[in-house]
């Protein structure tokens, strides 16, 4: 007799004939009496009265019975947690019975037993069952760990478990390797930080090892450990794609799934010149193929999955077109996404196949399979331009059926055709305004009142039909009233004396007589651009208009990325990212292929080097992303700490820039912007206007200047590196106040919101002043410019360039990484002065070793070369001063050129020359003829004269 008679008695007062069977001495009533509270737990009723008789049960040499009462300690543990603490000794006793059954059932039970009491008794069992001889047990072990990480991690890193079962992925049996990678990955999920499967090489192999011995599960937990892994460069890559590929050919789809997400990876890494990448392109369609003859519901996770691996690399199965031709007794889900398949494959080669196909689904019984059908057609117009003739003549015989539902999808196609295709098809206008009367769907109606608004001039009662549509306005939905104003307002354009009453009755409709906020805005947008300018409404209203895309429904390519790293798992059914639908951020791991190697196509772009670094050198200024997550991953992203006000320079007559924007404005700089007149007081006039030879001529209680030179923003993050976002920037000092200037760019397809931004410590300690203020969510492609001020009160590390600076900027989407470099101008101060003790005390503190001496012999000078070498504030007076000689020899005087970028880099702040470099003071000797120096007497060290002059000093060194 089967155990179904435990589950149809319906006595009364069960409980206590229970308890007492349970206490019986005979074996047999003993075991009958456990299958029936395991039998009433099963169909729900209350038997946790009886735990303290069932655990007494426990003592016995009957696996069977053993089992069923582990089974009933996992159910009631957690409610009886004070009682579940007398089975310990039993759990204790059996991990080391001899028997390896009971040990591993021992084992696994203790781990499903979740309460907190009992965990720290169970972690001598477990780590002797760790090292058992049997492997059953040493399989069960290792799972075992994941589970009581689950209800107190650190209890299990301080126990050493985790170095356990690293220690287990090198075992010798394939089933305990499996079962590590398992425990291990499951870990990793919920602990994104810890670095626990640390792959390398050798344990790569190992696992490859391990993958054709496994159980089924076994491989797939291998198969998804390989595809976290990262091959160092494309010959690995081959290696580990040769090894897996065998198991594409496994009878578990999992595992075929699985396979194919790993080979999906390493792809790309691989040259497509190579021979093998075609030779895998080849192997990888059968067993695609094949998952399409299981059960209805594998098919479908088999085509949501192949639909991403179309859209990724459609030359996989651009062969394969008839295995997604749909069957009559496919279910309507299976059905749609074939077709959804069939139109990304449609190709020239194969598009008189594919229409001659949706032609005939368009007369199956199924409306909404019909429906899909038809604007299948469409697509393949738009997509495939060579059949776009052969498309419109395949809509237009199903158009002449008569079939309502078919008439109004395919209506709505041709509207699309008409934008893809201008001026191109436009006879079969005559065609579609004969079906008129029989529209009654919102958005066919909508399409055919675009058709006769935009091709009103070659429709001869383009009035009278859209007067038909006017008639009972009210009554439309707002889509149809919305496309029918505009309609009307276009024919207007086109036909103004004939249609003047007919625009004025809609506008009235839609201003006046409307609830509709967003018909009633259109109207009034209209109604006063024609009142007020009708050349500016016909600019507006008649526009060209862009043509529609190819493909308007592909996955964004970084969101296509990601998914592809989850072949095989609920985020490819549902098209979205694990953080979508999966609540909380437990367990969800943000995915992305591994970049191509050198040998392979370059994906960066020339234009994303940061301002101030030639693109050759920029692999040596900005670190990978791995580089950067030891420090940025433990800074706190949240708003940045508040540090001191800046130091602002005094000014004595206000904030003024003497120059309007640095030198720029007197050489041409390329960002020079004329300042308003109003800007420059009256009494500056003279100084502005005096040239040259006053512009170092500071000390007249003017002020010093307030701004430096900018340099133009550069890409600092592009877009296919931070899933969409474009961040580009630059660094500027005025008054005293550093910022970065951001311009954040969103090319993704979703909103992205939540900025915060912050700093890796770096050499000068530059860390942002305030949040970063990004005030309404960045929609896609819209483009927002921020100023971030930046103080020097950070952490500071010396960092290699001195001026490099690594940035952490996160959003709702992910947290992304880059570095840049920021120019050394930003951080001195505008007046360079320096009290002279502070000078003396610095210059006394650098080290002896530090000073270099040099004599020059033989040099000859340029009049030009001469003065870059000089200090800034004796450059004008040498001019003036060799300038005087010459006039006083008789000879013409000469004027000493600044060189453009020594300008630049006075106006930048009169960044310093350094405090221990002697001083050229010259005589210098012109050569009438030639007027080159003749003669260079020797340096002489100016060090007393020097601490009387100012030097620049940094921002970060002063008090």
């Amino acid at each position: 007799m089967t155990d179904s008679k435990y589950f149809t008695t319906t006595k009364k007062g069960e409980i206590f004939e229970l308890k007492a069977e349970l206490n019986s001495d005979k074996k047999e009533k003993k075991k009958e009496a456990v299958k029936k509270v395991i039998a009433s737990m099963t169909v729900g009723k209350d038997v946790s009265a009886l735990f303290p008789d069932v655990v007494n049960c426990m003592q016995t040499d009957n696996l069977e019975l053993k089992k069923l009462v582990y089974l009933y300690l996992m159910n009631y543990a957690k409610s009886q947690p004070d009682m579940a603490i007398m089975a310990v000794n039993t759990f204790v006793k059996d991990c080391e019975d001899p028997n390896p059954l009971i040990r591993a059932l021992a084992v696994r039970t203790m781990g499903c037993i979740r309460v907190d009491k009992i965990t720290e008794y169970l972690c001598e069992p477990l780590r002797k069952c760790l090292k058992d001889e049997d492997p059953y047990v040493r399989k069960t072990a290792a799972v075992c760990v994941a589970k009581l990480h689950d209800i107190n991690a650190q209890l299990v890193e301080d126990q050493g478990f985790l170095d356990t079962l690293k220690d287990l992925i090198s075992d010798s049996n394939p089933m305990v390797v499996a079962n590590a990678v398992a425990a291990l990955s499951e870990i990793a999920e919920s602990h994104p930080s810890s670095n626990l499967l640390d792959l390398n090489p050798q344990s790569i192999n190992k696992l490859l090892t391990a993958l054709n011995e496994c159980t089924e599960w076994g491989q797939i937990f291998i198969l998804d450990c390989l595809a976290n892994y990262t091959p160092k460069d494309d010959r690995e890559a081959q290696s580990i794609c040769e090894r897996v590929t065998p198991r594409l050919s496994h009878a578990n789809s999992a595992v075929v799934l699985s396979a194919v997400k790993v080979l999906m990876k390493f792809m790309e890494m691989l040259s497509k010149d190579l021979d093998y990448y075609g030779t895998l392109l080849k192997k990888l369609a059968p067993p695609l193929v094949t998952l399409l003859s299981a059960e209805p519901e594998l098919q479908y996770v088999a085509l949501r999955n192949i639909n991403l691996i179309v859209q990724k690399r459609p030359e996989i199965l651009k062969h394969e077109m008839k295995v997604f031709f749909v069957k009559y007794n496919d279910p309507i889900y299976v059905k749609l996404e074939k077709l959804d398949i069939m139109i990304r494959l449609a190709s020239q080669a194969n598009i008189a196949q594919v229409l001659a196909e949706l032609k005939e689904y368009a007369t199956e019984v199924d409306v909404d399979f019909v429906r899909k059908a038809v604007r299948a057609i469409g697509r393949c117009a738009i997509k495939v331009e060579q059949s776009a003739e052969r498309c419109v003549s395949t809509l237009l015989d199903l158009i002449q059926t008569k079939v309502n539902y078919v008439v109004q999808e395919a209506i709505v196609v041709i509207k699309d055709i008409f934008r893809k295709y201008p001026n191109k098809y436009e006879s079969v206008i005559a065609t579609l305004c004969e079906n008129l009367d029989s529209l009654d769907e919102p958005e066919a109606r909508a399409a055919m009142i675009w058709i006769v608004g935009e091709y009103a001039e070659r429709i001869d009662n383009a009035d009278e039909l859209l007067e038909s549509f006017l008639e009972g306005f009210h009554d439309e939905s707002t889509q149809v009233q919305l496309q029918l104003l505009t309609a009307i307002v276009k024919l207007f354009l086109k036909k103004p004396t004939e249609t003047q009453e007919l625009v004025q009755q809609v506008l009235s409709l839609a201003t006046q007589d409307s609830d509709n906020p967003d018909l009633r805005d259109r109207g009034y947008i209209y109604w006063r651009l024609l009142s007020t300018d009708p050349v500016a409404a016909k600019e507006v209203v008649l526009a060209e208009k862009p043509l529609i895309s190819e493909e308007t429904d592909l996955i964004e390519p970084t969101l296509l990325d990601e998914l592809i790293c989850y072949i095989g798992t609920l985020a490819s059914v549902y098209h979205k990212p694990p953080s979508a639908f999966v609540e909380g951020g437990r367990g969800v791991v943000h995915k992305s292929l591994p970049p191509r190697t050198a040998s392979n196509e370059s994906t960066e772009s020339p234009e994303t080097a940061p301002a101030g670094a030639p693109s050759g050198e920029q692999p040596d200024v900005i670190p990978t992303q791995g580089d950067l997550l030891g420090d940025l991953l433990n800074l706190d992203l949240g708003p940045p700490v508040s540090g001191p006000p800046l130091a602002t320079s005094s000014v004595q007559m206000g904030a003024v820039d003497l120059l309007g924007g640095g030198l720029d404005s007197l050489i041409g700089g390329p960002n020079f912007v004329a300042p308003p007149a109003a800007a420059v007081p009256a009494n500056l006039g003279a100084t502005m206007g005096s040239g040259l030879s006053d512009l170092f001529d500071l000390t007249s209680g003017v002020g010093t200047l307030s701004g430096s030179y900018v340099a133009p923003k550069a890409v600092w993050l592009p877009a296919m590196k931070a899933k969409g976002l474009e961040i580009s920037g630059t660094f500027t000092r005025q008054v005293g106040s550093i910022s970065m200037d951001l311009q954040l760019t969103n090319k993704a397809l979703q909103v992205m919101t939540d900025f915060a931004i912050q700093f890796n410590r770096n050499s000068f300690g530059l860390a942002p002043a305030a949040p970063l203020q990004v005030h309404a969510p960045l929609s896609p492609n819209q483009t927002v410019e921020i100023s971030l001020p930046l103080n020097t009160v950070g952490s500071v590390m010396k960092m290699e360039p001195l001026n490099n600076l690594q940035v952490a900027v996160k959003n709702n989407i992910d947290v992304f990484y880059f570095s840049t470099l920021y120019p050394l101008h930003i951080l001195f101060v505008e007046d360079g002065k320096m009290d002279r003790q502070m000078f003396l005390a610095t210059w006394k503190d650098i080290p002896n070793e530090n000073e270099a001496q040099f004599q020059i012999r033989d040099c000859p000078l340029n009049a030009g070369a001469l003065l870059a070498l000089r200090g800034c504030e004796q450059q004008a007076t040498e001019q003036q001063h060799l300038h005087s000689r010459q006039e006083e020899r008789g000879r013409p005087g000469y004027a000493l050129p600044v060189p453009e970028a020594h300008q630049r880099h006075l106006g930048a702040g009169r960044a310093a020359y350094p405090a221990r470099q002697p001083q050229l003071h010259a005589v210098t000797e012109m050569s009438s003829a030639r007027g080159v120096p003749t003669r260079v007497p020797g340096l002489r060290d100016h060090s007393q004269e020097l601490s009387s002059h100012p030097v620049p000093t940094p921002a970060f060194c002063q008090p």
